[in-house]
């Protein structure tokens, strides 16, 4: 009898330990049951996008999910270019179309008549159009400038260990991302800003830099994704730096083409303003040259007329 009671409990703590581990660490918001263990999360009205959390969930998903959540009234999120060619996220999330993989669609339009091309990290990258628009590949983000600014810390920072500490954060909080892909990091000790530039080849499909951004993006100006609300802290010595702002710039395989039709009403002021400051100094200089060539003409006149 004694023996049959042992094993009714060793069955009843396995059953409870096999529940415990049936648990999504990249994703927060995911439903998981077990036998077997199944992790699901809602981008729609009964709609269940099944994840891998063994990896970062893709940010198509994600995105999804967040515009499916704020819809509900659930929890979601609150509120230096490397090249000329890079561009940063000014439209927000939106509903996107996902391939099976989680990868986006070239051509986005958020269930409206108005779409637009995307790249590999679903930013925009062309005027928005519509539904006739073409949209021929998903262009890849190949490199990504990471903007940060650290809080205020007592003592200095050593610069010279904080690539590898970044690195190593990266490594450790976002799935062992490969850390040998952080090609360079500047520091500002003034202004406490550390720019970080994370690049893979050219043509590389195999890893994706944008979720590892939106992931850093969300520990950084919201709440983590992770089941963890650890936060984004690399270790420099004995230093711990807790990041209090992110900016990502997004550098294409191939430049965006937006166009002047779709510049804000502020950008092509500011362009407005120059353009008028130019002409005027150009008319200034016109005429101050008229004006000099004018008396030069009539000095020398008068000297004629002595003569």
């Amino acid at each position: 009898m004694m023996k049959l009671w042992i094993l009714v409990v060793l069955s009843a703590l396995a059953v409870g330990a096999s529940a415990q581990t049936c648990l999504c660490e990249t994703m927060k918001w995911a439903t998981c049951e077990r036998d077997p263990c199944r992790c699901t999360i809602l981008v729609g009205n009964n709609d269940k996008q099944v994840l891998n959390c063994t990896k970062l969930i893709p940010k198509c998903f994600l995105m999804k999910a967040e515009m499916y959540r704020a819809k509900k009234g659930m929890d979601t999120r609150t509120g230096g270019k490397p090249v000329e060619s890079a561009f940063v996220d000014n439209d927000g999330i939106y509903d996107p179309v996902c391939e099976n993989d989680g990868k986006f669609k070239a051509k986005q339009c958020n269930n409206t008549e108005e779409c637009w091309c995307v790249n590999s990290a679903g930013v925009r990258r062309t005027d928005k159009g519509d539904k006739d628009i073409k949209c021929e590949e998903l262009v890849e983000t190949y490199w990504v400038r990471l903007q940060l600014k650290h809080k205020p810390v007592t003592g200095t920072v050593d610069e010279t260990k904080l690539k590898a500490a970044i690195g190593d954060a990266m490594n450790k909080r976002y799935k062992n991302f490969d850390k040998s892909l952080v090609d360079k990091v500047e520091y500002d000790p003034d202004a406490r800003l550390i720019v970080v530039d994370v690049k893979k080849p050219m043509n590389d499909r195999k890893v994706d830099l944008t979720n590892m951004a939106y992931y850093m993006e969300k520990d950084v100006k919201v709440l983590p994704l992770f089941l963890s609300q650890d936060k984004f802290e690399p270790t420099v010595g004995s230093q711990k730096l807790e990041m209090e702002n992110i900016l990502v710039y997004y550098v294409d395989e191939k430049a965006p083409t937006f166009t002047m039709k779709n510049l804000s009403g502020g950008i092509i002021a500011v362009i407005v303003v120059v353009v008028l400051a130019v002409v005027a100094g150009l008319l200034v200089l016109f005429f101050a040259r008229r004006r000099q060539n004018q008396q030069y003409k009539q000095a020398q006149h008068r000297e004629m007329d002595n003569l």
